[in-house]
């Protein structure tokens, strides 16, 4: 019996006995619309943001720190998941959602009203506190509220949310950053919290609130913990730093990074699971799989609209439509991992589809020889996406399957920080070698002095895509 299985018997329900229904049933239908509009909301805002950033880092005269608008997203985020966590283990992820979705919108519009480029990073910072509050708190809903059997479903509906945001999105952002300018796409996006809100919090409330064992006493929070999420959050930011200012005094912020990262990664009580960094085989090849996925391609991604703004002159709404098959591929993936034949097959297919990421960010920068036609990228970027919607599910689907129920904010922290983390030390080593070639050096409106600086992204993100797959092989328990 799973530990999944093992919650339904102790909630008085045999497995056998659940309702038939799917993630539209009756029984789940408000939740499951609930999750999918804040779902459809992060997914607008990621979409919308990506295409307005190249434009609000050259009015802000912040282009060499482009890479460090994404990352400080993340870096804060990495606390969040942990206090996310133990405050969802410990009194149910209702009030993390919440608390989360205002941070969230607050962060927004702190970038949108930014005067320059180290006030909208922070903006970005407070957006990320609240983003990782809530990407936890929704894990756990679906741990509590869908059985087994639906929890593949439920990850297929998220990658389907980011289909119409995915064309939308760019649409509506560069059409906006154009005629009414880039701070308009970070002020109007807040205005859209409401909604998933109104829908999202009852339905929690009725599903999934309070503790996963009412009858337990109520832990402390574990300030051990809390203190490693500080210290891995503020690691994460010194390496980033260090790695974007190139100067031999940036080795002290370096040495700081990582001695504060250390044991929240992989002390003997850091806060992955234990073996992740040797991939251990099930749960901690899981954990790591998903940071060395997440973290490759996003990294990637990051630099595609700056790279097709600068070097081939798109406009920022061409750029970000560029990529807007990604959505539909990504959602496609993972219907492929959700059907039930599936899953006895589910490690190979992880294998290839991280052989395809590879493959995706390789070729992406092949736009920079102005021969090759720019269309090149989006079909490039829909292949790789297809792989990420089955690796990003797959390891969804596992780490609850292999997750006893009061561990399950914990577990989808552990997640969360490998997915944040990887992304920041791979933005951060990314924007290093991008800034170290003159990637941030701007000559004009629409060209990047050095093109090459754009190789020195994407051709070592593909070197650990390809290490992936070797991870995925492992993601199954011995």
């Amino acid at each position: 019996m799973s530990a999944l299985e093992s919650s339904d018997a102790r909630a008085g329900t045999p497995v056998a006995e659940l309702p038939a229904g799917g993630i539209l049933g009756r029984e789940h239908r408000a939740l499951s619309f609930g999750i999918l509009a804040v779902v459809l909301l992060v997914a607008f805002e990621a979409t919308a943001v990506g295409t307005a950033m190249p434009v609000a880092a050259r009015e802000l005269d912040g282009v060499s720190l482009y890479a460090f608008a994404f990352s400080a997203y993340f870096t804060t985020s990495l606390f969040g998941m942990v206090v996310a966590g133990q405050w969802a283990d410990r009194r149910g992820p209702l009030g993390a959602l919440g608390v989360g979705m205002s941070g969230f919108a607050a962060g927004l519009l702190l970038s949108g009203t930014a005067l320059n480029m180290w006030t909208f990073i922070a903006g970005r910072a407070v957006q990320g506190l609240g983003g990782g509050l809530v990407i936890v708190a929704l894990y756990v809903v679906i741990g509590r509220a869908y059985p087994a059997r639906l929890q593949p479903a439920i990850m297929a509906a998220f990658a389907a949310g980011w289909v119409v945001p995915s064309v939308v999105g760019p649409l509506l952002a560069g059409t906006a950053t154009e005629q009414l300018g880039w701070r308009w796409v970070f002020i109007g996006i807040p205005v859209l919290v409401v909604f998933p809100l109104a829908l999202a919090l009852p339905a929690t409330r009725r599903m999934a609130s309070g503790p996963a064992d009412p009858s337990a006493p109520v832990e402390p929070f574990d300030r051990r913990r809390i203190k490693l999420a500080l210290g891995i959050s503020v690691g994460a930011g010194l390496l980033q730093y260090a790695g974007q200012e190139l100067r031999w005094l940036s080795v002290l912020p370096f040495v700081a990074g990582v001695a504060l990262l250390a044991p929240a990664v992989a002390g003997r009580r850091a806060l992955l699971p234990h073996g992740t960094w040797r991939a251990a085989r099930g749960l901690p090849s899981v954990v790591l799989l998903r940071g060395v996925a997440a973290g490759s391609f996003i990294a990637a991604e990051s630099f595609v609209p700056l790279m097709l703004v600068t070097q081939r002159g798109l406009t920022p709404t061409m750029a970000g439509l560029s990529l807007a098959v990604g959505g539909a591929t990504w959602a496609l993936g993972s219907y492929v991992q959700a059907r039930p034949r599936m899953e006895a097959h589910r490690e190979r297919l992880m294998v290839a589809g991280m052989v395809l990421v590879a493959l995706a960010i390789v070729a992406a920068p092949s736009v920079l020889v102005t021969a090759v036609p720019v269309w090149v990228v989006g079909v490039a970027w829909g292949v790789g996406c297809f792989g990420m919607g089955v690796v990003i599910a797959s390891t969804s689907v596992l780490l609850l399957k292999l997750s006893a129920p009061q561990e399950a904010g914990a577990n989808s922290a552990a997640l969360q920080i490998s997915d944040g983390l990887s992304n920041v030390l791979l933005l951060a080593a990314g924007g290093a070698g991008f800034a170290a070639l003159g990637g941030g050096a701007v000559s004009d409106a629409a060209s990047v002095s050095h093109p090459g600086a754009f190789l020195v992204v994407f051709l070592p993100m593909g070197v650990v895509a390809l290490g992936g797959a070797f991870v995925a092989g492992r993601v199954r328990g011995s």
